[in-house]
């Protein structure tokens, strides 16, 4: 996993001064004519953060309301929908850990639960002032489990997340969030509420929910 954080890191350092050399040697000094409205009204972007997320679930076992933090990396792509307005559709890929925490009959429980992501957001930029934009969006996401353990600590034992007496792999649901970018610079906060139903009891209802911070470059 730090290996994983150090390429992004890399990748997100090596973006930034590419663009900030081109930055310096554009005539332009608005950044979403730059950025948004070049002639292929596509931009690209990468994303370094973190989620706090949690389990709620009817299920005594599988219920887990304590958060748990993890890491959110990803790569996004985005188009402008109309050359007249600046609102844009963008999706791409995450790796994402959700899951949660809980003490059941004494035995303290942590759930984790990772997966790759693929969001599809409507965002708006609002231009505020020499280049700075306000960005709220909101869409949705679908997601595909990848691994995940389920530790019991009392009983230093591990079990794999992803099986038929826990959690199915589909997740999905809504997304809310609100960006802010600067130049190539770019940051956000979003909210994953949980739709699907990630538990294998058809009576039973579990569902993943969970906070985001990122921060990142477009380009």
């Amino acid at each position: 996993m730090k290996k994983i954080v150090f390429i992004i890191m890399t990748a997100l350092f090596c973006a930034t001064q590419l663009q900030a050399q081109s930055w310096r040697h554009s005539n332009s000094s608005n950044y979403r004519d730059d950025r948004h409205h070049a002639s292929n009204n596509i931009y690209y972007g990468l994303r370094l953060g973190f989620g706090l997320a949690s389990v709620n679930s009817d299920d005594e076992y599988l219920d887990a309301p304590g958060s748990r933090t993890g890491l959110n990396i990803g790569a996004v792509v985005g188009y402008q929908l109309s050359t007249y307005s600046p609102v844009y559709l963008e999706s791409g890929l995450y790796y994402t850990e959700k899951g949660g925490k809980n003490t059941n009959n004494g035995s303290k429980l942590k759930y984790n639960l990772n997966y790759l992501k693929l969001p599809v957001v409507v965002k708006y930029a609002i231009d505020i002032y020499n280049g700075i934009n306000l960005i709220p969006y909101a869409g949705g996401y679908l997601a595909c489990g990848v691994g995940g353990k389920i530790k019991n600590y009392r009983d230093r034992e591990s079990m794999s997340a992803f099986s038929h007496d826990y959690f199915k792999r589909f997740d999905g649901g809504l997304t809310l969030g609100f960006g802010a970018s600067f130049d190539v610079f770019y940051a956000d906060m979003s909210y994953d509420f949980g739709l699907a139903n990630i538990c294998h009891d058809d009576f039973g209802s579990s569902r993943n929910n969970a906070f985001y911070l990122n921060i990142g470059v477009n380009f």
